[in-house]
């Protein structure tokens, strides 16, 4: 005769069920109701922006002074004449001699470069009739002085070898990443002492920095430069050029959370 079942075996395990029955309809009443909460909370924030970070924007300066350590020259050579072949070969020679000259001062060939050479008709106007009457070269060399010291004897130089033209001088710092940096570190510097006034001010405190934007930039001395040829070929005296010193600059725009 096969055993009966055991009626207190059976009722164990409808405990069992019931219970686990009811921790899953527990479980989801908890997430149906934080689905809701979420929903709600979301529909009251329709219409309203987000809430941002606080913040302060603060721009800085820093500048940095030095002497420049390179001077940059721009010297012509402008020749008229009857017929083009002519012109070019007085031009010519007139520039080489020059080229020749600064050389055997000291200046490197690397330094010394062409930055213009044109040919152009010259026309006469008479009666309201055009005719040409010639030809004019004119040549422009682009000349780094590195010893500062020179540059006038340069300019001399040039002038006494034939250049009819000197279109500029100007000074400049040939490695200024050091300088850059010091005026950055300068800029930075202030900024950060500016918004830590405002916050005191404002009864806040920083927090980090958020957003760093920087232009930097630097400043080159306005320099005499002769207007025409009288004046560079009657300068027997090497004339005095003072570089004075260039201002490096950095501006910084600096953005601090606050709390």
């Amino acid at each position: 005769m096969p055993p009966k079942p055991n009626a207190n075996m059976n009722g164990f395990k409808s405990s069992i069920y019931r219970s686990a029955w009811s921790g899953v309809a527990i479980v989801l009443m908890v997430f149906l109701g934080i689905l809701a909460m979420k929903t709600v909370k979301e529909i009251n924030q329709v219409g309203y922006e987000p809430r941002g970070r606080d913040t302060i924007t603060i721009s800085g300066e820093g500048k940095v002074s030095a002497k420049p350590t390179l001077a940059q020259i721009s010297l012509g050579l402008y020749t008229e004449g009857a017929d083009v072949p002519t012109i070019q070969d007085q031009n010519s020679r007139k520039t080489n001699a020059i080229i020749q000259g600064l050389k055997d001062m000291g200046l490197s060939e690397a330094d010394m470069q062409t930055s213009n050479y044109s040919i152009q008709p010259r026309y006469d106007y008479t009666d309201g009739r055009q005719s040409i009457i010639g030809y004019s070269v004119s040549q422009n060399l682009s000349i780094k002085v590195r010893d500062l010291s020179k540059v006038g004897a340069v300019i001399a130089k040039a002038g006494e070898l034939g250049s009819n033209q000197v279109n500029g001088v100007t000074f400049t710092i040939d490695e200024p990443s050091a300088l850059q940096q010091a005026a950055r570190a300068e800029a930075i510097q202030d900024a950060r002492k500016k918004a830590m006034e405002l916050a005191n001010a404002m009864g806040v405190s920083l927090v980090k920095v958020v957003t760093f934007s920087e232009s930097s930039g630097g400043n080159v001395p306005p320099m005499p430069f002769y207007r025409d040829a009288a004046v560079a070929q009657n300068a027997v005296t090497a004339p005095e050029i003072q570089p004075g010193e260039l201002d490096v600059t950095a501006n910084v725009s600096v953005t601090f959370e606050v709390r």
